[in-house]
């Protein structure tokens, strides 16, 4: 893995915001109970592309 292809694949709240659908407070809820994964790179949050993708597959079995 290159470092751009990392870079590439950390999401802003902003960018998490529009792939769930849901409002900035909502983003930090979920990041703040632990069911949204997320780092802090010197101050800015920063959310793997993976853990939103985990995130939706597991709202997706939940609902199952």
């Amino acid at each position: 893995m290159t470092a751009a292809t990392a870079t590439a694949e950390l999401l802003t709240v902003p960018e998490v915001m529009v792939r769930l659908k849901v409002g900035r407070s909502k983003v930090y809820d979920l990041i703040r109970s632990r069911r949204l994964v997320s780092i802090k790179i010197d101050g800015a949050r920063r959310i793997p592309a993976t853990a939103v993708r985990d995130f939706v597959l597991g709202q997706i079995e939940e609902a199952a």
